[in-house]
């Protein structure tokens, strides 16, 4: 079974086997999730959500992803400003879509 669920304000399209990284979730590394905000299950659209639809993942870990490197710059000014960030994830294993 495919579906698309909503998490973290993105869209998602899962099928049991897929490995997610997703805004970070306040969820244990070990633990289930069930996400119940399901957009689309196997072709059939919701409005906007399916009803008693919903996909089960494992968490797997937290991180971090790389940094990127923020400058901002305004020339003729002697404006110069350098600022990193590493965005937070959560992996997630997706075991099961029910619908």
């Amino acid at each position: 079974m495919k579906a698309v669920i909503e998490t973290g304000g993105k869209q998602y399209y899962v099928e049991p086997g897929t490995i997610l990284y997703i805004e970070k979730l306040d969820v244990e590394s070990g633990k289930d999730i069930v996400f119940d905000k399901v957009l689309m299950v196997n072709g059939k659209a919701g409005k906007p959500y399916v009803k008693g639809a919903s996909v089960t993942g494992n968490v797997v870990k937290h991180g971090k992803n790389k940094k990127i490197k923020v400058y901002k710059y305004n020339q003729k000014k002697n404006y110069h400003r350098t600022q990193g960030h590493r965005q937070p994830y959560t992996k997630v294993e997706i075991k099961t879509v029910n619908a």
